[in-house]
């Protein structure tokens, strides 16, 4: 793994789909196969350090100018799958959601006024000849979004503590049949019990995402950069999908009680995280 001593980590989780190559078209799935085989293949990190290096220039590039041709190479029961970066439709999606997140003297500063609407401009048109476009990888910073852990168990949970310049790795993988069960299962009970919420409309957004994709997928949840901000014993306690489990299948089952004490274990490990945020 690479070393990260050297590298500002961006507080951000990710949500992964990787595909069958069979789910490409020609010649993007010729490219796939050949890029798989390399033996330098980029990392998790070195898309941060990409990302990162464009908001060095004056002024910063605020999406890059070429879509990227790099992706995340995963074998799924002896099958290829990878999960293209597009890294230029991510940052177009994020500038538009910058407005919500920071005020704007803080988005002015970081991201001219100008520079914005060029990109906003450029995103249209390329929106126009490509309409159907969707990003594998959808991004949250300082949370893992509820609704994410939905789409996977506790026993896909993978950690690892990490030691060095290694960073500590936590992360669920799921086939994408099983995300996709997940979320039609937990939205007929939370229908059933609260009708509508912040929790329902996650998730009906997020089942319509994964129905983009090959049903051979493989769907990933990734604690990325968000791992630095837990202490390790927090980190390696950390079982969120299963208190999620749990609070649904006691909502499932009429008891008030269980999924009350479930959403309360949620509310309290990651009071820290929102605390950071706060500060920060």
């Amino acid at each position: 793994m690479p070393k990260v001593s050297s590298v500002i980590v961006p507080y951000a989780t990710y949500l992964r789909v990787y595909e069958p190559l069979a789910a490409f078209p020609e010649p993007e799935r010729d490219h796939w196969a050949r890029y798989a085989r390399r033996a330098d293949r980029p990392s998790y990190q070195d898309e941060l350090r990409r990302s990162l290096a464009d908001l060095l220039p004056t002024p910063p590039v605020a999406v890059p100018v070429q879509e990227s041709a790099d992706a995340f190479v995963a074998e799924v029961d002896g099958v290829l799958c990878v999960c293209p970066w597009r890294t230029r439709l991510r940052g177009w999606q994020a500038l538009g959601e910058l407005g919500d997140e920071l005020p704007k003297p803080v988005l002015d500063a970081v991201l001219p006024e100008v520079v914005r609407r060029q990109a906003a401009q450029d995103y249209e048109r390329w929106l126009a000849r490509n309409p159907d476009a969707r990003p594998w990888i959808r991004t949250s910073t300082w949370q893992v979004p509820l609704h994410w852990f939905v789409l996977v168990s506790d026993e896909e949970r993978r950690f690892d503590k990490g030691s060095g310049d290694i960073p500590p790795m936590l992360r669920y993988r799921t086939p994408m049949v099983e995300a996709r069960r997940r979320v039609a299962r937990a939205l007929r009970t939370l229908k059933d019990a609260i009708d509508e919420g912040p929790l329902i409309d996650g998730l009906l957004d997020v089942g319509r995402w994964l129905e983009e994709f090959h049903p051979r997928s493989l769907v990933e949840l990734d604690y990325g950069g968000l791992v630095h901000t837990l202490p390790a014993g927090e980190l390696e306690d950390d079982h969120s999908a299963a208190d999620v489990t749990h609070g649904i299948d006691a909502l499932r089952r009429g008891d008030a009680e269980a999924a009350g004490e479930a959403y309360g274990r949620l509310v309290e490990r990651w009071r820290s995280v929102r605390d950071r945020r706060s500060a920060n």
